[in-house]
């Protein structure tokens, strides 16, 4: 499965450089082993995308619930597989 997901400016830089090798989110979208991520990055203060995108395998799942992690969220390994721009 795929799953577009918006990314703050800050977070997606290290995602983009890939140095950011996992993502933290609310499990609300089923997330699997093997799905895939399209993140796009993304202003909250202007409202718009930049166009930069990353897409990315997911390869590990902690779920919350143990390990400091919040019941109803995911910790997520990702394997980086391409990115562009516009």
């Amino acid at each position: 499965m795929e799953h577009d997901l918006k990314t703050w400016p800050d977070v997606f830089a290290h995602v983009w450089s890939n140095h950011k090798q996992f993502e933290a989110r609310k499990d609300d979208r089923g997330f699997r082993l093997g799905d895939t991520l399209v993140l796009r990055e993304f202003d909250p203060a202007a409202g718009t995308y930049s166009g930069l995108v990353v897409r990315a395998v997911v390869s590990y799942i902690l779920r919350g619930g143990s390990f400091g992690i919040e019941p109803g969220h995911v910790v997520m390994s990702i394997v980086q597989v391409g990115r562009s721009e516009r």
